[in-house]
């Protein structure tokens, strides 16, 4: 089990890790996309296929076509993990090598968006104020790196619970015989 964790949760993290990169350093210094958590989550769904693979040639190559539930959420969220460790990596190298300051830039779209809905006066400044004190708490990598993870690992949560309910049925795509 320890090694279709580490293979699937490194062909996951590698496949959302580097799309994200490219992505995001091919736009940074502009602002940020109307769609970019949408393409970002579409991203990291198709990325997280590859806990239903990993499941699935778990039950059918090492476990003979037969896996229990809670094996195969154990393994689906262990695939997940590793996922999202390499996907925190993926952030943090792009965001050295591009010299991105998230937080400001978030911050200041955010800030922009509020100010376009017409919001100003106190509740403008409450909401600079909160926004001023993100960009602090985000700086800290004790607070962004689980805020990174937090982005992608409940997508892996709800994608190993799938697969685990759907796996755990040995006539839902059963293996191929050889011939």
């Amino acid at each position: 089990m320890f090694r279709s964790t580490l293979i699937y949760g490194t062909i996951a993290g590698l496949t959302v890790g580097i799309p994200l990169s490219i992505i995001t350093i091919s736009f940074s210094g502009h602002q940020m996309l109307t769609y970019g958590m949408v393409i970002g989550y579409t991203i990291m769904l198709i990325a997280l296929s590859a806990v239903f693979m990993g499941i699935k040639r778990y039950r059918d190559v090492d476990l003979g076509g037969v896996i229990g539930f809670w094996q195969a959420l154990a393994l689906g969220l262990s695939i997940s993990f590793v996922a999202g460790i390499l996907y925190v990596v993926a952030w943090e190298t792009t965001c050295a090598i591009a010299g991105i300051d998230f937080g400001s830039s978030y911050s200041a779209a955010m800030i922009a968006q509020q100010k376009a809905a017409g919001v100003s006066g106190a509740a403008l400044a409450k909401f600079v104020d909160e926004m001023n004190a993100f960009k602090v708490q985000y700086a800290n990598p004790l607070y962004r790196w689980p805020m990174t993870f937090i982005e992608i690992f409940p997508v892996g949560v709800l994608v190993s619970l799938i697969s685990a309910a759907l796996l755990r049925n040995r006539r839902f795509l059963p293996a191929r015989a050889a011939n």
